[in-house]
């Protein structure tokens, strides 16, 4: 007996194949957009009050530097008021000849001033000129120096540090400040006496230092050409009145 082969349907049985998924709706892409610029705003949002934080903190720093600063010139200013008053006494000692208690005025207005204040120069010429009374001409340099570094072209400090030089003997730094006070004021009359003056004493220094160094070169001569029966009076110096060299002739 033949078999016979039977095909099974099985229609409640459902297919082993995944269906696929089926698109997103038009509402759900709408809702995403959403909520990412939702997300985007409450970033910006939330950064914001940071940028706020900073901008008043700056402001704050700004302004303390500025009533610092305010403070601060406040403070200047009182301070050479003060100054200025003890200059004032030490006017009326120097004018009463009392140049011990005129320093110690000009000295408190010195320490009061502010330092780079340009009126401290006034202060510091002052006390030179004091100094320069008492014969301490190395003070009154130092004061006029200081003062000048201030003032550059202060004329007084420059003549008082001038005369103090020459007190000193020291003609070529003296002609310096002389001059230079005669080029800021030509009007100056103490100055421009102070340069003819002190042209002839550099020029009188100058020539006792060359026949200083002659004299030590003729010692030196004599002690080499002795070795040979001469000295150096067998040379003689002519010097030319123009030029203000000198020519050499040798004579037995």
């Amino acid at each position: 007996m033949s078999s016979s082969v039977y095909s099974k349907n099985y229609p409640d049985e459902k297919s082993s194949e995944v269906p696929p998924p089926e698109p997103a709706s038009s509402s759900e892409h709408e809702g995403s957009s959403e909520e990412h610029a939702s997300g985007s705003a409450e970033t910006a949002e939330a950064q914001e009050p940071i940028e706020e934080i900073q901008t008043d903190s700056v402001a704050a720093d700004a302004k303390a530097d500025e009533e610092a600063s305010a403070a601060a010139a406040a403070e200047d200013t009182a301070a050479l008021e003060e100054a200025r008053a003890f200059k004032a006494r030490g006017n009326t000692h120097f004018k009463a000849g009392e140049y011990d208690p005129a320093i110690e005025c000009y000295t408190q207005a010195i320490e009061l001033a502010p330092p780079e204040e340009a009126e401290r120069a006034v202060f510091l010429a002052n006390r030179a000129a004091c100094f320069a009374k008492i014969n301490e001409q190395e003070a009154v340099i130092d004061d006029c120096t200081e003062a000048l570094e201030l003032q550059p072209d202060y004329v007084k400090a420059l003549m008082r540090r001038a005369l103090a030089r020459e007190a000193l003997e020291r003609s070529e730094e003296a002609l310096e400040d002389a001059k230079r006070a005669a080029e800021v004021d030509p009007g100056s009359k103490e100055a421009v006496a102070a340069v003819v003056r002190l042209e002839k004493a550099s020029a009188a220094k100058l020539e006792a230092q060359k026949e200083e160094m002659l004299g030590k070169l003729k010692d030196l001569g004599n002690t080499v050409l002795g070795k040979f029966g001469m000295s150096l009076d067998n040379f003689k110096a002519d010097k030319d009145p123009n030029t203000g060299s000198y020519n050499i002739s040798f004579q037995r």
